[in-house]
């Protein structure tokens, strides 16, 4: 569903001579096709389905917050800018982003949902998160706050 809304929107912006969104859906789609290679690659021969390609997204995002910081560190604004941009095009496919609020309830959840008590227990409770809410957390941010949570014992 999701890479047929972003093929129809390629069109779209073609159409309507959208040079910043045509080049952003065309990198997207390029990278779904890459991904649907390498599952082929592992004779898995279904189609990406939108838990996949949310993935390819969020790296494709997280790609662009890196460079992004590095252009405004480097002071090249106008290519943070435009970092600034795709990311934008590309989080519309995505689901909603959690709030620091919604991920540390969430994060609570999966501590509880794991009976997590130690940080040693920090990757079941990534994993839980990665596979509840997958392209909705900041996972750095989830990273973060769970060794937060479990060193100072927040739960």
């Amino acid at each position: 569903m999701i890479k047929e809304k972003i093929n129809k929107d390629l069109k779209d912006s073609m159409l309507n001579a959208n040079k910043t969104m045509t080049m952003t859906l065309r990198l997207v789609m390029a990278a779904i096709k890459d991904r649907e290679i390498i599952e082929r690659s592992k004779k898995i021969d279904n189609p990406l389905d939108d838990s996949s390609i949310i993935e390819v997204l969020s790296k494709m995002v997280k790609q662009r917050v890196e460079s992004a910081e590095i252009y405004k560190a480097n002071g090249r604004v106008e290519l943070a800018e435009k970092e600034n941009e795709e990311i934008d095009i590309i989080r519309n496919y995505m689901p909603k982003q959690l709030s620091e609020e919604e991920t540390v309830d969430a994060i609570t959840q999966s501590i509880q949902a794991t009976n997590s008590s130690d940080i040693k227990d920090m990757g079941k409770i990534m994993s839980e998160l990665k596979s509840n809410y997958s392209g909705q957390i900041d996972f750095s941010l989830a990273g973060k706050l769970v060794k937060e949570m479990l060193t100072e014992q927040k739960i």
